[in-house]
C-alpha cells in the first residue's frame, strides 16, 4: 500500500481534494492507497474553510498546521517547518499538492529536500505575469515535481517550452470531476438553495436569470486602489443585478477606500461549495476575478467576464465565452450590456470527469 500526504491550504483545493479523497477510500483503491491529510490553515474560518470538509465529504485533516495568516514569506516558512515535520514523522511515498498556493509551495519544497516523490495535480498553468504570488509557486512547484498532472493540452505545452517533459500526463481537469459529480448530487436541490440564499439575505424579489454571480478576491484588484474604484465604478454604473458573496478581505479593502456598491449589487456572506453551484445555476453570467470560477462559468455555460488582465484558462477565451476586462471600467460597463451567449463554442477542453481515476492509476503503477 503507497502513502500518500495530500497538503492543502485554501478554498478551492478543498474541492480539488474532495475528488481524491473520496475515490481513494472506495472499494476500488482503499487497498491500494492510504491517504493522510494535512490541512495548513491558510483559510482558517468557518466560512472559508470548515464548511467545505463537511459539504465535500472530505474526511477530517489528519493534520491541521493552524498557520493562519501573515506575509507571504512569514507563511510560507511556517508552513515549510511544519510539513516537513509531518512528512518526516509519516514518511509517505508521495507528497500530493494542487494548484498554485503558499501551501503548494510549501509542500513542494519540503518534500523536494527530504526526497520524497511530489506530485502536483493541476501543473503546466501559466498566466506569464511573474509578479504575480500563484505564478511564481506554480513555476516552482512544477520544476520541483516528479508528476505533473496536467489539465489541458495546453499546460503540456507550457511545460515542454519551459524543457519539462519526464512525468508529464494531461489526465483532464480535476475541478470538471468535482463539478459533474456535485451537480448531480445536489441535483433538484439546487433551486432550494437559491431560494434558501435570497430569504436569509433578504433579496427575495430577485428571480433566475435576473441576477449575475459577481466574486471579487484577487490582491491584485483589492489592493490597488485605482483598480477596485474602477471595477467598483463601472458595476455601480450598470443596473444589472448581482448577487455578490464578499471575500472577508475585500470587505475590509472597500472600507478603507471608502467604495460602495450601489443597491442592485446584494453584498452577502460567503458560501459554500453547494450554494455557489446553485447561484450558478440561475444566474445570467458570471463577474469573477477568480481563475475556478472561470471554469466553473464554462462548465455551466453561463457567459464569463473576468477582472483580469490574463488568464490561465486561455481555452475559455478562445471559445469567446469569457471576456478578460481587467479593470478597464469602459470593457466592464459594455460586456455588462452586451454579453452573448453561444452554446456551439463550448468545447471539451478539460477532459471527461474522469481526472482522478486516471491520476490515480498513474501512481498505482509506480514502482
Amino acid at each position: 500500500m503507497k502513502k500518500i500526504v495530500t497538503v492543502v491550504g485554501a478554498r478551492p483545493q478543498f474541492v480539488k481534494a474532495a475528488v481524491l479523497s473520496r475515490l481513494i477510500r472506495t472499494n476500488k483503491w482503499k487497498n491500494k492507497f492510504k491517504e493522510v491529510l494535512v490541512h495548513t490553515g491558510q483559510h482558517y474560518d468557518q466560512g472559508m474553510s470548515d464548511v467545505f470538509f463537511e459539504e465535500m465529504e472530505i474526511p477530517k485533516p489528519d493534520y491541521n498546521l493552524n498557520i493562519g495568516s501573515g506575509s507571504h514569506g512569514k507563511m510560507t516558512g511556517e508552513m515549510l517547518i511544519k510539513i516537513e515535520e509531518v512528512l518526516l514523522k509519516e514518511k509517505p511515498d508521495f507528497v500530493l499538492v494542487y494548484g498554485d498556493t503558499n501551501s503548494t509551495l510549501a509542500a513542494a519544497l519540503a518534500a523536494s529536500k527530504l526526497h520524497i516523490k511530489l506530485v502536483h495535480v493541476e501543473a503546466g498553468l501559466r498566466s506569464f505575469w511573474k509578479a504575480m504570488p500563484e505564478e511564481q509557486n506554480r513555476i516552482c512547484t512544477d520544476h520541483l515535481s516528479d508528476f505533473l498532472f496536467c489539465p489541458t493540452e495546453t499546460a503540456v505545452n507550457n511545460l515542454k517550452n519551459e524543457g519539462l517533459t519526464k512525468g508529464v500526463f494531461n489526465v483532464g481537469d480535476i475541478m470538471y470531476d468535482a463539478y459533474l459529480y456535485y451537480s448531480q448530487k445536489l441535483g433538484d436541490n439546487k433551486e432550494a438553495l437559491f431560494e434558501k440564499i435570497k430569504e436569509i439575505n433578504n433579496i427575495n424579489p430577485l428571480k433566475k436569470e435576473d441576477y449575475y454571480l459577481l466574486t471579487i478576491h484577487r490582491a491584485e484588484n483589492t489592493d490597488n486602489k485605482e483598480k477596485l474604484t474602477n471595477i467598483v465604478k463601472a458595476l455601480n454604473k450598470v443596473k444589472i443585478p448581482a448577487i455578490y458573496p464578499a471575500h472577508p478581505r475585500t470587505k475590509k479593502q472597500l472600507k478603507k477606500f471608502n467604495l460602495k456598491f450601489k443597491p442592485h449589487i446584494h453584498i452577502i456572506e460567503p458560501v459554500g461549495y453547494f450554494e455557489m453551484l446553485g447561484l450558478q445555476a440561475f444566474c445570467k453570467f458570471i463577474v469573477t476575478d477568480s481563475g475556478g470560477l472561470q471554469k466553473e462559468a464554462y462548465f455551466a455555460k453561463k457567459p464569463c467576464i473576468t477582472l483580469r488582465e490574463q488568464t490561465e484558462w486561455v481555452e475559455t477565451v478562445k471559445s469567446d465565452w469569457n471576456k478578460l476586462v481587467g479593470s478597464n471600467c469602459e470593457k466592464i460597463i459594455y460586456y455588462l450590456n452586451n454579453i452573448t451567449i453561444d452554446e456551439n463554442k463550448i468545447i471539451n477542453y478539460y477532459g471527461n470527469g474522469d481526472t482522478g481515476e486516471k491520476l490515480l492509476n498513474t501512481l498505482a503503477n509506480v514502482n
